[in-house]
């Protein structure tokens, strides 16, 4: 029985009904359906009403800092189940990140400068918490740019702990929208280890955004997983030119086509 972990920006119906909230929930769903064992993960943005949703903290899971730009962050883990389901949905929450009330952007559409640092707090959070639960996942499965640091860390900081050298990750290109300037200090946002990933990081415009944190998380996957037809075609491209394993799924019965895709990693 393969173990995979999903990694989602957005799920349903904690949040409003997207393409990529809906496969947020429905390829854990339809994944475990079929055989696998999963765990699941998303932030718990302002917007999400917790006692609708019937959120709770666990507190053995929470507790710990987690350190962005020499900055701690008091992490905090909730969990919840989707109803109708057998999904439990792990939310990473923060009151500095994800008190605010919106997801990536404010109510004119303004992207977050932030998000980027966003990003890495959400993608060690997760990652500190599969240590604590002592679950380790055959697939890291990501859905949406804010899981897109999840990959980098798994491949370069945390490849050698708890046999995470041996993961597969997936990362799932979504028509979503894009932000196209994040903080100054993102890079040092995203570097670990007091600093090992900034040189890494050279590649990528010193003006980060959305799409250079997808280019990250294609680099440092094993798969990519083309959801829509409208992908933008430089991203296309650049996975192509990456090397990786490309799975172009756009049908509505996709779970056992995805298990075949991991298999084949």
């Amino acid at each position: 029985m393969k173990k995979v972990l999903f990694v989602n920006q957005d799920i349903t119906p904690y949040v409003a009904e997207t393409e990529l909230s809906v496969m947020g929930r429905l390829a854990p769903q339809k994944v475990q359906e079929n055989g696998c064992e999963i765990r699941t993960f998303m932030p718990r943005w302002g917007n999400i009403n917790e006692r609708r949703g019937q959120l709770h903290e666990v507190i053995r899971l929470s507790g710990i800092n987690i350190t962005i730009d020499d900055t701690d962050h008091p992490l905090i883990i909730k969990v919840a189940s989707i109803p109708m389901t057998k999904v439990q949905v792990y939310f990473i929450d923060n009151e500095e990140f994800f008190t605010r009330k919106a997801q990536v952007a404010d109510n004119d559409g303004v992207m977050f400068a932030d998000n980027g640092e966003r990003a890495s707090f959400f993608a060690h959070g997760v990652i500190a918490t599969i240590k604590k639960l002592r679950w380790t996942p055959d697939v890291i499965h990501c859905q949406g740019w804010m899981s897109a640091l999840v990959p980098l860390y798994i491949k370069k900081a945390y490849n050698e702990e708890l046999g995470l050298d041996n993961v597969k990750v997936v990362t799932s290109l979504f028509d979503q929208p894009q932000q196209e300037a994040m903080a100054e200090n993102t890079k040092n946002c995203i570097a670990f280890n007091e600093g090992e990933a900034r040189e890494l990081l050279t590649k990528y415009n010193d003006a980060m955004t959305s799409r250079e944190l997808e280019k990250i998380a294609i680099d440092y996957s094993d798969g990519v997983i083309k959801t829509s037809a409208n992908i933008d075609d430089d991203i296309m491209k650049y996975a192509e030119g990456a090397g990786v394993k490309i799975l172009d799924c756009q049908d509505s019965n996709f779970a056992q086509s995805y298990i075949e895709f991991y298999e084949k990693l």
